[in-house]
């Protein structure tokens, strides 16, 4: 039975409901609320969603905290200016423009157009908000997604590379994505940009994988217009995600910020072709600091697209890319019609020593050499030649960023 719940406080809690169970929340409204209401009231907390990202001053963050403070994007707009100061990170200045009718005024005729463009609005109380971007500070609190692309699939690989791909590149490129084919509930993320990006979604919709374009303008202003055929193509096995509002046009700044996405949705990150300089090195940088799985494609030394690559690996930012197989075996993926079968680990040879270290690893998903050799007391000269004979044996395997892991668990 559910309990007791004063009529001002009844549109919070169908709210929270909502975000988690939209059956019970409906329930709920049937049992105690007109659903028309209902409707109504979801369609004002769309707006003041959206109204949140509009208003001067608000950005991610603070939006994140306004709404753990007031209980939704609603009540933040009802709040009073006197409480609204009280609140972490908002000055008089934000307190004003929270309060200005204009900023609601422009946030509906967004939504208007959003639904005209048929595009999907997901908050980050949301449960079908992509949960990878959840863990991560600087996410955006509002994305937009058109098409049928579900950003919560159980696999998710991102692709990136130069714009100036070569022939080898392209070729390398559909090689792994027909190989990711294979595998269940699979999306591939790339950037919709020319070279690789395109490469990659081309070779999606060819070997029918979902595949996801994040970009760096709003959802209806496709870049480069020269890809619009393709995009279109990807509504219906896959989709198209953005942080920017509708009609927004690209922007430099807005392509760094696309690939934080990028490096955030995937459980992976493969740089097939990259110079030294660009936006496949900053999406690496971004997925090393999310603790992202990322792999680059060797390239021929002195080619000046696979310097990129080549730096990755030789700096341990990646491991080498040398197939698919190799790729998801690090990630402990089965494919289609596969059930996981991890061997039993046999002990019985090994050193009290590297017992140890197997039984720390056991513990943990992976660790970090150091952190190994501070938990094990083992001086790192050591560990570093145990690891190494363990690695032959096929009882660990060593990752991107002087890390280990069981082989088994990847």
């Amino acid at each position: 039975m559910l309990p007791c719940i004063p009529p001002r406080n009844f549109i919070t809690f169908v709210e929270q409901l909502y975000s988690k169970s939209i059956s019970t929340a409906l329930w709920v409204v049937h049992a105690f609320w007109d659903i028309s209401k209902f409707a109504s009231f979801m369609s004002e907390e769309q707006m003041y969603r959206v109204a949140l990202g509009l208003t001067s001053g608000v950005g991610d963050k603070l939006t994140k905290i306004l709404v753990s403070y007031c209980g939704s994007a609603t009540e933040v707009f009802k709040t009073k200016r006197g409480k609204l100061l009280k609140i972490p990170g908002v000055g008089p200045k934000t307190a004003d423009a929270l309060l200005s009718k204009q900023t609601l005024l422009e946030a509906e005729e967004e939504c208007t157009k959003a639904e005209k463009e048929g595009a999907l609005m997901l908050f980050f109380t949301d449960t079908d908000y992509p949960q990878r971007l959840k863990t991560i500070d600087d996410a955006p609190t509002l994305l937009y997604l058109k098409g049928n692309a579900n950003v919560n699939a159980q696999k998710i690989v991102a692709i990136v590379g130069t714009r100036s791909a070569t022939s080898y590149g392209k070729k390398i490129t559909e090689e792994i994505v027909e190989g990711l084919s294979h595998f269940d509930s699979m999306l591939i993320v790339s950037g919709l940009a020319y070279g690789i990006d395109i490469t990659t979604h081309k070779a999606a919709l060819k070997y029918t994988v979902p595949t996801l374009g994040v970009m760096a303008a709003g959802v209806d202003v496709v870049y480069p217009a020269a890809h619009k055929g393709i995009a279109g193509q990807m509504l219906a096995e896959g989709g198209l995600l953005t942080e920017y509002p509708m009609g927004t046009k690209p922007e430099a700044p807005y392509f760094p910020a696309r690939n934080r996405i990028i490096a955030g949705l995937a459980d992976a990150l493969i740089v097939v072709e990259a110079a030294i300089k660009g936006g496949a090195l900053i999406t690496a940088d971004i997925a090393n600091s999310y603790n992202k799985d990322i792999f680059a494609v060797p390239g021929n030394v002195g080619s000046t697209y696979s310097e990129g690559c080549n730096r990755l690996i030789q700096t341990h930012k990646a491991g080498i890319f040398t197939s698919v197989q190799d790729m998801v075996f690090m990630m402990n993926w089965e494919k289609k019609g596969l059930p996981k079968a991890p061997p039993l680990l046999d002990l019985s040879a090994l050193s009290e020593e590297e017992k140890l270290v197997v039984s720390l690893l056991q513990q943990n998903k992976e660790m970090l050499i150091d952190e190994l050799s501070w938990k094990s007391q083992v001086p790192v000269s050591l560990l570093a030649s145990l690891l190494l004979g363990l690695e032959l044996q096929g009882m660990i395997k060593s990752m991107p960023g002087k890390k280990y892991t069981l082989a088994q668990n990847r």
